[in-house]
């Protein structure tokens, strides 16, 4: 949000003030079949449920636990394919004799054999069976505490997401799965009031201070899936290392992303009384289809940053515009440009891209009747009472944190956003062709296991 303030602007230097947001993520309430992790994506967790970034020391101390958790990866999925396939109904009989023994599930079973993207669904009538495919191999723990590939750094898929997906599905074709963290018109309001006031710009932390403890606690929402879930945790942990980068609170981890407050004050362009957005959604080119609708291709999957601009009227209350400052279009082309490389040195963003394509997956299963024409409806991954996620509290309020810097005329009070993915609007655009079906074929189980390359 931007405020005119012409007298201030008269009797001192006006600056831009980015209003960082700091998203409140929780540990879990009781451990299920999942173990309980104090922190997602390089950000701890303490044990009132504050979110902040890792210190170095945590981090390492993170580390070293889920590396002393983690079971030897099975020599035969050490190696890197772009082809490893996951039985959707094996995977179930696996949880089912885990359940029924009383044992843990293995990490295997929980990484979804090391797969790291799904590029294919193909369905098996006369099996009974689903089976996705895509690239995969060993994992290992990198420096966040994530789990990722051995060779790729990017992070592996996690059963636990795969359940809440599968389960939010039938629900996301009326409520899009979204993520925001937003400031209170109450706390615009307080701000609009308090930036009046200001004479200088004074003691710059002090000023940055003062204005982040009026504009108060700014608000997490959830829609189409519960934010209890460990996926709620990752979209909301995205859009909050997403405004960090933006908004300079730390520098990016890959060369050429500078952030939005140095490019502003590198132009000359200028936004009035507006409230800086910025989403991340995912961007797909049509689902290819084979004839009979068995086998079907996810492609050019990517993740998509978007802007636009809110205006704050005088209740505080924001309205979407349809407009775009070019200078936030700029920084979001730019994040999109470097997303793949981002996904890996901050492995965030790679386990967002990963929770979108497995409800992209689920809507696909769901809206095209895939259980229905395999013949299983896969009731242990469905059904809640019989396999339980990870509960986590949800997250409801952040603490606003401000930083100062000098440019043009107006004050630049917060950044808005979130994540939006509307899995079936993906879904609902498909091309029919050859190749998924060519795939299928050569992708038939020549073995019991529940994965295979």
């Amino acid at each position: 949000m931007l405020v005119d303030n012409v007298s201030f602007a008269r009797r001192a230097a006006l600056a831009a003030l980015a209003i960082m947001l700091v998203a409140v993520v929780c540990m879990p309430a009781q451990a299920q079949i999942f173990e309980s992790r104090r922190s997602v994506g390089g950000i701890n967790i303490d044990t009132a449920g504050l979110l902040s970034n890792a210190q170095v020391d945590d981090t390492g101390k993170l580390h070293q636990v889920m590396a002393d958790s983690l079971q030897d990866v099975p020599a035969d999925m050490q190696q890197m394919t772009e082809t490893r396939k996951v039985s959707l109904r094996r995977l179930e009989e696996t949880i089912g004799k885990c359940i029924d023994a009383g044992k843990p599930l293995p990490d295997e079973v929980k990484y979804l054999a090391g797969l790291q993207q799904i590029r294919y669904v193909l369905v098996y009538p006369e099996q009974r069976d689903i089976v996705l495919v895509g690239p995969g191999e060993g994992w290992k723990v990198d420096a966040h505490g994530a789990i990722v590939g051995l060779t790729t750094g990017r992070p592996v898929m996690l059963l636990e997401d795969l359940l809440v997906a599968l389960r939010s599905a039938r629900g996301a074709a009326r409520n899009p799965i979204s993520c925001s963290i937003d400031p209170t018109s109450e706390g615009i309001n307080r701000l609009r009031s308090h930036v009046r006031k200001l004479r200088t710009i004074g003691n710059p932390q002090q000023t940055a201070a003062g204005i982040a403890k009026v504009l108060g606690p700014q608000q997490v929402s959830f829609t189409g899936v519960a934010d209890t879930t460990h996926f709620a945790r990752v979209l909301v942990a995205a859009d909050y290392r997403m405004k960090r980068l933006a908004m300079a609170f730390e520098p990016a981890p890959v060369k050429g992303m500078p952030n939005f407050l140095a490019m502003m004050k590198s132009t000359r362009v200028g936004m009035s009384n507006m409230l800086p957005r910025w989403w991340l959604e995912p961007d797909y080119e049509p689902l290819l289809r084979s004839e009979d609708g068995l086998a079907w291709e996810l492609r050019g999957a990517s993740v998509k940053t978007m802007t636009e601009e809110d205006f704050v009227e005088a209740s505080g209350d924001r309205k979407r515009t349809g407009r775009v400052n070019p200078v936030a279009k700029k920084w979001a082309d730019n994040m999109t440009e470097k997303f793949d490389e981002l996904a890996v040195a901050d492995p965030i963003f790679g386990q967002m891209r990963n929770c979108m394509e497995l409800a992209i997956v689920s809507a696909l299963i769901t809206k095209e009747g895939l259980m229905q024409k395999a013949g299983h409806s896969m009731p242990l991954l469905m059904d809640a009472a019989k396999v339980e996620p990870g509960e986590y509290p949800a997250p409801k309020q952040i603490p606003s944190q401000a930083s100062v810097m000098k440019q043009g005329s107006n004050w630049i009070i917060s950044a808005s956003g979130g994540v939006a993915l509307n899995s079936w609007s993906i879904a609902d655009k498909t091309e029919t062709g050859s190749q998924p079906a060519k795939i299928r074929a050569a992708a038939v189980a020549k073995t019991k296991n529940w994965w295979w390359n």
